[in-house]
């Protein structure tokens, strides 16, 4: 009888004390008979910064990690400490998963696949020819990045820090047609000519409550997507499901960028009922 395949593999970042990709990988191992460790590594808990990652990739490397997920403050910061980095983790700049092999250490990015899979399976249909995105920050390139690659025609993308979002257009651009992505700053204006709005901002999160723009320039004809999942209805949502807006929560976006790494770290692809399942029951 061969023993069961075995995997350990962490999660970096500040504040991960409510993480729900641990629980999500865990129970998607056991579902598959294989042996899987998931340990949290809080930058919070710890007391440490970001300047102590080079520190922990050392540490993880030495007791035999297979892999690494990696949020905020750190997907960035950790991209000149790895060997190698995806075409993927390149073109976006950051890196949310990273798989140990023989001590190199590979940098990914499935933070896009997330909401693209999402979007995909919750929004059929939905009109795709003029998009605006609120906010270029840690998962604005990768949301723009998933947005071009479902097809959309003409992306505005806007950010209280224009400087932000016009190096997120720059970073894109060489990879598709140009003229796709641009930089917008009259909020009303680019939503009254789009067929959907996309909020990659942190706003609507219970620490940064709100909305991040106007909520009398919606109207029903907008599909409204959210990559925020705490809480899973915002306050934008809300507003967009009463008017009668077709609406894409964050949840499904933390869900299969899981399903994606999970894959990445063990070679299996997880049934996906099974991470919906397991956010669902921690409180989605």
């Amino acid at each position: 009888m061969h023993p069961k395949p075995s995997f350990l593999v962490g999660l970096i970042g500040s504040g991960i004390s409510a993480s729900r990709t641990p629980p999500m990988h865990e129970a998607a191992a056991d579902a598959a008979g294989i042996r899987y460790l998931y340990k949290k590594i809080d930058l919070t808990e710890l007391n440490l910064g970001v300047e102590a990652l080079p520190e922990l990739l050392t540490a993880a490397r030495r007791m035999g990690f297979d892999g690494l997920n990696v949020t905020h403050p750190c997907k960035q910061a950790i991209l000149p400490l790895l060997d190698e980095l995806s075409p993927d983790a390149e073109a976006l700049g950051a890196v949310n998963t990273v798989v140990v092999k023989k001590g190199r250490m590979t940098g990914h990015n499935t933070d896009w696949f997330g909401f693209a899979e999402n979007f995909r399976r919750n929004m059929q249909g939905a009109p795709l020819g003029r998009v605006v995105q609120l906010g270029a920050g840690g998962a604005g390139a990768a949301v723009a990045f998933a947005l071009m690659k479902l097809g959309v025609q003409e992306l505005t993308i806007i950010d209280v820090d224009s400087a932000k979002a016009q190096s997120v257009v720059d970073g894109l651009s060489s990879r598709f047609v140009e003229g796709r992505l641009r930089v917008g700053r009259d909020v009303a204006a680019a939503v009254a000519a789009a067929d959907g709005i996309v909020n990659a901002t942190p706003i609507g999160m219970d620490k940064y409550p709100g909305t991040p723009l106007p909520l009398a320039i919606l109207c029903s004809r907008l599909w409204v997507a959210e990559i925020i999942y705490f809480p899973l209805e915002t306050a934008l949502l809300r507003a967009a499901r009463t008017l009668g807006c077709r609406t894409v929560d964050g949840g499904g976006m933390a869900i299969f960028q899981g399903t994606e790494a999970f894959r990445l770290f063990t070679g299996v692809s997880p049934d996906p009922d099974i991470f919906v399942a397991t956010f669902a029951s921690l409180g989605g």
